[in-house]
């Protein structure tokens, strides 16, 4: 009952958020109309401006900022236990992730639809955009190679997900297809092409499909070069033709999933199956580092994510139809990520002690179930540890309901797998934006084509992905970077935000993202000083090189923001 009692309250304290808090943040301090005109429909060219139903759009934007984030965050962090796991996310959400994301959202429709990184030099200077940028590439070079690694190993680790999810591609064309050129009813054509999709996860089950090893290239190496491919083809399509159908069926993918766990929670519960067994609080975890501030680094997604701030104003910001829309799209995606961070929560902190099968002690429950995927930093740390920990957890509770366990597993692997997916697309895509503006300051007429832009995006991902050999593997060489750079962009897009609300209206509003810019900055900063004494230490010359330099960037931006904040700001306007 206590897991069943945990989901109810923090589902009550999101629901309440939601009305209250996010309604005051879109009305009272960006004084949202309807009668602002959206770049949706001041540049529609129905590809990338789209003016688009709010319910879609949604789709699209959530799916694109969930992706694997609010998972393998909390499936690491809670290693330091459930409550403040849950705290950060519960708290995070609601007065920092969600308003980060609404503003961000807003900043960028208030700007053409540009990016963060060329907001950035409207509101502090032109130089401070060039450095945005340099994180911001960074960010998304690391997330393209990692996140088409991601989709390899599920795919290594659940076979049967692999069909299944190359059949979401078919049926969201033909659904856009039907929905925006021969004006299909959207309501039955969204509940016939679910149905089909789950069609496809049980067939997946009698279709496992593996990819053998070619010459000296693994497995996962094979799948990311074809998960790439696929990513530039996606990604140059007209949004309408690929990114937003498929994200849309993506999200009722993840309702239905949801549904499915929290009747699970339900059932499990009240049957006494199911019992918190991670610890509430564990400060010192076998060779963890310290939960100040790790914890608020490790668990990104879920509770505020740098990334949403790129989406925000990389695709959303182009396809949001009325302005009014972005209190349900920006707050209301960012509090919905937090609910499915509280649910892989409970899955990892209760639903994995109801069974996990281990190498060799068989299988363990309780908190000897919890403890032997939890006992150190290195064992719970791993890529494929923390999606099987969530996997095997969710689908402990969704068997009870009375769904087989293989087909639970299945619905499961599929679910990540295809939200790893959308923000494999997404992130090429906004890469590509970033690149195509770039190309246009620098004058470099080549990349300002899509093609070859898109292009770049992809090829140079593949060479992080490929730095270490064939099996695809070596954006895990930067993997220990992103958080701190992920969460380092959340901070610098607070402080952009900041400073639009302080220009823009003259009072005290501005505290509103003032004071989660100031927490976030502060902990990067910690974090990324404390990884420069690690890397130091290791003698990790790379990690130390390029992380020294983010240091020196977050510094020098920081310190940008606040002369723009006290005064001392150069007039920007015309460059922006």
């Amino acid at each position: 009952m206590d897991a069943v009692l945990i989901m109810v309250l923090t589902f009550i304290g999101y629901l309440l958020a939601y009305k209250l808090y996010g309604q005051f943040v879109g009305k009272k301090i960006f004084a949202l109309s309807n009668a602002n005109k959206t770049p949706s429909h001041e540049f529609e060219d129905g590809k990338d401006y789209v003016p688009t139903r709010k319910g879609i759009i949604f789709g699209h934007h959530y799916t694109s900022i969930a992706g694997t984030g609010p998972i393998v965050g909390p499936a690491i962090g809670i290693i330091w236990g459930w409550v403040p796991a849950l705290i950060w996310v519960l708290v995070g959400t609601i007065v920092m992730g969600a308003v980060h994301d609404i503003g961000a959202l807003i900043l960028s429709m208030r700007n053409q639809g540009k990016s963060i990184s060329e907001i950035t030099a409207r509101y502090i200077n032109p130089r401070a955009r060039t450095l945005f940028f340099i994180i911001v590439l960074l960010e998304l070079w690391i997330v393209i190679a990692i996140f088409g690694l991601v989709i390899a190993v599920i795919f290594s680790m659940y076979p049967q997900s692999v069909f299944p999810v190359w059949c979401e591609i078919p049926i969201a064309i033909l659904l856009g297809y039907i929905i925006y050129k021969k004006g299909g009813n959207l309501n039955l054509y969204t509940f016939l092409a679910v149905v089909v999709m789950y069609i496809t996860v049980i067939l997946g089950h009698f279709l496992p499909i593996s990819l053998p090893v070619i010459g000296t290239m693994a497995a996962t190496g094979t799948w990311t070069i074809i998960l790439l491919i696929y990513a530039y083809i996606a990604s140059t399509l007209p949004v309408t033709t690929l990114l937003q159908p498929r994200d849309y069926i993506n999200s009722w993918q993840l309702i239905v999933a949801m549904v499915l766990l929290v009747v699970g929670i339900l059932a499990s519960g009240f049957t006494g199956k199911l019992h918190i067994v991670a610890p509430a609080v564990q400060t010192h975890p076998e060779a963890a580092p310290s939960m100040w501030p790790f914890l608020f680094i490790t668990i990104a997604c879920g509770a505020i994510s740098g990334f949403h701030s790129l989406v925000a104003s990389g695709t959303s910001a182009k396809q949001i139809d009325k302005e009014e829309d972005a209190v349900f799209v920006g707050y209301g995606a960012m509090l919905m990520e937090g609910v499915l961070a509280t649910l892989v929560i409970i899955a990892v902190a209760a639903g994995i002690g109801i069974a996990y099968q281990t190498k060799d002690a068989g299988v363990l429950t309780g908190t000897a179930a919890w403890s032997a995927h939890y006992k150190s930093w290195t064992a719970a740390a791993g890529l494929g540890s923390k999606v099987g920990a969530f996997v095997e957890g969710s689908a402990n509770m969704i068997a009870v309901v009375g769904i087989p366990k293989a087909f639970a597993v299945i619905i499961m692997g599929v679910f990540v797998a295809s939200f790893a997916g959308t923000t494999l697309d997404t992130a090429t895509r906004i890469q590509r934006y970033v690149v195509q503006e770039l190309a246009a300051d620098a004058k470099i007429g080549f990349l300002k084509n899509k093609y070859s832009a898109t292009a770049f995006a992809v090829i140079t991902a593949l060479i992080l992905a490929f730095a270490t050999g064939a099996s695809g593997t070596g954006a895990l060489k930067l993997w220990p970077l992103f958080g701190a750079v992920n969460q380092t962009l959340a901070g610098l897009a607070l402080i952009t935000i900041t400073l639009y609300l302080k220009q823009s209206y003259k009072d005290a509003r501005y505290l509103i993202a003032g004071i989660p810019a100031l927490f976030m900055v502060v902990m990067t900063s910690w974090a990324l000083i404390a990884n420069e004494g690690n890397f130091v230490t290791a003698k990790n010359g790379l990690l130390m090189v390029v992380n020294g330099v983010i240091i020196i960037v977050v510094l020098w931006l920081v310190i940008e923001g606040l002369m723009a904040l006290f005064g001392k700001r150069e007039e920007a306007k015309s460059e922006a």
